[in-house]
């Protein structure tokens, strides 16, 4: 990455001047979007706009009429294009506080920053080789009015990851506070048994991933609460993401999982 956009101002990244005391970085308040970018066209990006929109109004950002969806594209785009990634790229878009304290801030006016990545065409394939992943311990996510935000506040997410570098695992999942499976680190769950399919509802307290709800607009999914045991008894489970799209699970806390229906529902969704 050498360029970033900063409030609307393509800058170097390496000049990038954040105030310390912005509310992201004091408190993790603010909402992130990240994005696919393939041959200049930005993948779901009225499901991304809706959720960020929505988010916002949580927050209470006061967003100024000049940040639609479209002039947000347009500053993407305008990244993208510096970046000389408009192949293929992942875009992450952060909507921050301002500066100040929690009662102290000038406006609520939120700053935005556009990040963004280079991506390797083989990561969007589905994965030929299964994910190991396991339940993370010691932590557990509320059900509340933010918890199917994408915000800044990740520290769960963080500590997941954690365990999982350390247990030598590509993803670590998450339980909510009554101990049931929500979603991964990065992505959503959902699993299959006897060809249903099924993810966890939104009430459990999992982010609106908009991949999941484009999957769910397009073949029939179960919302259903996910305990330990019925993971365990599941036969296929895959996770998904907006940049990823799919990826199959294929051993969780040494069970093992299958795919022929993973890998149709891949095929389905992305020919």
């Amino acid at each position: 990455m050498n360029y970033i956009n900063l409030n609307g101002k393509i800058i170097n990244a390496v000049e990038t001047d954040i105030p310390v005391d912005n509310g992201a970085f004091r408190y993790g308040y603010g909402l992130f979007e990240t994005m696919l970018i393939e041959d200049g066209i930005i993948g779901l990006k009225e499901y991304h706009w809706e959720r960020l929109f929505s988010g916002s109004k949580r927050l209470h950002f006061d967003i100024p009429a000049l940040m639609t969806g479209e002039w947000l594209e347009e500053q993407v785009l305008r990244t993208v294009k510096k970046n000389k990634m408009e192949k293929l790229c992942r875009v992450r878009l952060q909507l921050f506080a301002g500066g100040g304290g929690l009662y102290s801030a000038a406006n609520n006016h939120p700053g935005f920053v556009i990040e963004c990545f280079p991506l390797e065409a083989t990561s969007l394939s589905l994965n030929e080789n299964g994910l190991v992943a396991g339940i993370a311990t010691g932590i557990k996510k509320s059900m509340d009015s933010l918890s199917n935000l994408k915000s800044c506040n990740a520290l769960i997410y963080a500590i997941a990851a954690r365990q999982a570098m350390e247990n030598k695992l590509n993803d670590a999942l998450v339980c909510n506070t009554n101990g049931n499976i929500i979603e991964s680190t990065i992505a959503n769950i959902f699993w299959i048994k006897n060809k249903v399919i099924y993810t966890p509802p939104l009430t459990d307290g999992c982010v609106a991933g908009v991949m999941r709800r484009h999957i769910a607009d397009k073949i029939v999914v179960t919302e259903k609460s996910l305990s330990a045991e019925e993971l365990l008894d599941a036969d296929e489970v895959f996770l998904t993401n907006a940049v990823k799209k799919i990826r199959w699970v294929g051993t969780i806390d040494k069970k093992g999982y299958g795919n022929v229906q993973v890998k149709h529902i891949s095929n389905m969704m992305f020919p």
